[in-house]
């Protein structure tokens, strides 16, 4: 895929109407009615879509007057995008298609306390794995595939190290020079560099411009070997991890209970060990962005985590609310008990150590409650729409999570619906999304983003 082709941010709005028509597409003439464009603006930038192999036709359509309207979708596996959920004690790793749709998964046992050398190395091995598995013969049968730990690599790139050449050269690219690409910036043989669609992305190759690491045939070319499977066009790999952090300069802080992380250039060290883009946030806000590019997705909602830890994300407007030093939805961290239990983040009385607590004595009741305290604050503070709820431990009661949640907010006054929206993996998905949402015209607009 040549993803200059979405340098036009008409282009992205167009390729999101796409995404959202799903396998029904959507004609021309409603693209133009729906983005404000002349038609013959439209007909370019679908024209160019589809010489890029990003959109197909879908059939036709009745009209209501003249020839039947020729119906337009996006093709999903156009491109693909891995997904990191580094939480503290596990490691899931999926690959998606355009649409978000998860192809191939992942997951293994971690601790994020070894240090960032080893949870680093597992990161890079498991992106590695999950593409290598998706590419092998008969990967391609099911949807959502376990490839599972322990894939064979023997074939693929070396473990913690996954050179260019794993994800395989792509038609129409143009090669780079040996300087390399300038971080941002797609290049294209035409005219030059442009600014690329991904303004978070690492510095690195371009995903759609792969250079090679060393002379000699490239995958892919004609040699003496009978050749194998071409592995997934992957744009990129979105990874999120417990805050706080900067997710501009994709550095963590002291995340809480594990500081050795606090500084470590966690983006610019995947990135060169994959030779992909990469792109780096809070879990929460991850999920959250996932949450927010799914149809019907409420305007202004709060998503609220529970798992190993305890924090949200904030979407207002339709958009991540990150804040000026991307720290927020830190609600974990909001002291709700004055003099309260120590926590690991050097409080006392926060919500996430009360919570957590109950938790632990088994009295899921009583954490609901306590959630539902902190959501109830959010929901004053910000009057959002809804409350979404997510988090394994909160998967693993959601009735009484969700009604413990209600009944705080209905004893308040409080009209917010909330649900449960969250599944076992709407961290690792948000994070492919970062990778994803500013090809359709998102995620690097988020606000503070």
């Amino acid at each position: 895929m040549n993803v200059p082709a979405l340098r036009s941010p008409n282009a992205a709005l167009v390729l999101d109407l796409l995404r959202t028509a799903g396998e029904d597409g959507i004609s021309r003439l409603e693209l133009a009615e729906r983005t404000a464009l002349t038609p013959q603006a439209v007909s370019k930038i679908t024209a160019r879509l589809r010489s890029e192999g990003l959109a197909a036709e879908a059939g036709r359509r009745a009209s209501t007057g003249g020839k039947p309207r020729t119906v337009l979708r996006l093709v999903p596996t156009a491109g693909y995008a891995v997904g990191v959920h580094l939480d503290r004690d596990e490691l899931t790793t999926l690959l998606t298609d355009l649409a978000g749709t998860v192809a191939a998964r992942r997951t293994r046992a971690l601790d994020l306390g070894e240090g960032a050398g080893p949870v680093l190395d597992a990161v890079a091995e498991e992106v590695a794995a999950v593409v290598a598995g998706f590419a092998a013969p008969g990967a391609h049968s099911g949807c959502g595939r376990d490839v599972g730990p322990g894939a064979d690599l023997a074939s693929g790139p070396h473990p913690g190290h996954v050179r260019d050449s794993a994800f395989g050269p792509r038609p129409g690219h143009v090669r780079e020079s040996a300087s390399g690409p300038h971080p941002g910036h797609v290049r294209d043989s035409a005219s030059g560099p442009r600014p690329g669609p991904g303004a978070d992305l690492a510095p690195g190759p371009h995903p759609d411009h792969v250079r090679d690491s060393a002379p000699g045939p490239r995958p892919g070319r004609a040699q003496d070997s009978a050749p194998g499977p071409l592995p997934p066009p992957v744009l990129g790999v979105g990874v999120a991890m417990p805050g706080p952090l900067d997710h501009r300069a994709g550095v963590p802080g002291r995340v809480t209970g594990f500081p050795e992380w606090d500084g470590h250039p966690v983006r610019e060290e995947l990135a060169r060990r994959l030779g992909l883009p990469v792109v780096l946030d809070k879990d929460t806000n991850a999920a959250a962005l996932g949450l927010a590019v799914r149809p019907a997705a409420p305007s202004s909602f709060v998503y609220v985590h529970l798992g190993t830890g305890l924090g949200a994300g904030l979407v207002l407007g339709g958009a991540p609310l990150r804040g000026d030093r991307t720290g927020a939805g830190e609600l974990g961290h909001q002291t709700v008990q004055l003099d309260g239990p120590a926590c690991d983040c050097g409080g006392r009385g926060c919500l996430e150590v009360l919570c957590l607590a109950a938790v632990a004595r088994g009295d899921e009741a009583e954490a609901a409650r306590i959630l539902g305290a902190g959501a109830a604050n959010v929901v004053r503070l910000l009057d959002i729409d809804e409350v979404l709820l997510g988090g394994r431990l909160v998967l693993a009661a959601p009735e009484v999570f969700a009604g413990g949640v209600r009944g705080v907010l209905a004893g308040l006054g409080l009209t917010a619906p909330v649900r449960v929206a969250g599944d076992r993996d709407a961290v690792a998905e948000g994070a492919a999304w970062l990778v994803l949402a500013p090809l359709f015209g998102g995620g690097s607009a988020s606000r503070s983003a």
